[in-house]
């Protein structure tokens, strides 16, 4: 279940259910498994504002508390810094994105790696049978000669009884599992094939972090991008990033 979904409808009744305690960590422990007892909480520390403690999730979601753990708050938190917003928020959920990204071997990827040494890398989560991932796709070998590296991981979208998950089970279980991207991009139907894979534990990984659609961007500092985008922009985006 996502964080977003439990905090929506359970905060507004739980502070007067909650016990005070004088240790700031461990009454916003039993807050948040009041809440959902297997919430995956890495660690609680304070935040950059005075009075309010940051909870970070597995996969790089943050959440607010107070430090009796009776007020919980999810959403953005920013510092003014002269006539610029710095939004703390992001900056740090992106650097839990790309502790999560970079663990993954590229030897369960499918990556498309320039003819040069690249300059940068985007991860993007894919649906084979999604329209916008398609057009991505056609435009890799762009992404390539402007030197980015494109690493897709996998994201079934309607879930792992669907044909996209076969799909993508098959592209992962092929011998060329290149050509068979490029294959399945072009909306021809590949032959069937298992193998221990690793679509379901990325299609969980996305769901981790964030991803509700694809294709889902993620580039080298972690930073999310929802959506397509054409290849120079991305490219752009890529070299800032990394």
């Amino acid at each position: 279940m996502s964080v977003i979904r439990v905090l929506g409808g359970a905060v507004l009744g739980l502070a007067a259910s909650i016990a005070f305690a004088d240790d700031p960590d461990q009454a916003i422990r039993a807050t948040l498994t009041k809440l959902q007892p297997n919430m995956p909480i890495e660690a609680i520390a304070e935040s950059p504002m005075t009075g309010l403690y940051q909870v970070h999730l597995k996969g790089g979601r943050l959440l607010y508390a107070s430090a009796d753990g009776q007020f919980l708050m999810q959403g953005n938190l920013y510092q003014f810094k002269g006539n610029d917003a710095v939004n703390l928020t992001r900056q740090a959920e992106s650097k839990g994105v790309a502790k999560e990204i970079n663990s993954i071997p590229t030897s369960e990827m499918v990556v498309f790696s320039p003819k040069e040494p690249a300059k940068a890398h985007i991860t993007v989560f894919t649906d084979t049978d999604c329209g916008y991932c398609q057009k991505l796709h056609s435009e890799v070998p762009e992404l390539n000669r402007r030197g980015i590296e494109v690493r897709y991981v996998a994201f079934p979208r309607q879930g792992l009884e669907s044909h996209g998950y076969n799909t993508l089970v098959s592209v992962w279980c092929a011998k060329d599992r290149q050509a068979a991207m490029n294959q399945a991009k072009s909306r021809q139907e590949l032959p069937a094939a298992t193998c221990d894979n690793p679509v379901a534990k990325q299609y969980e990984l996305g769901q981790m972090i964030g991803v509700n659609g694809t294709p889902a961007i993620v580039m080298g500092n972690g930073e999310l991008i929802p959506g397509y985008q054409p290849a120079p922009e991305l490219a752009k985006a890529a070299l800032e990033a990394k």
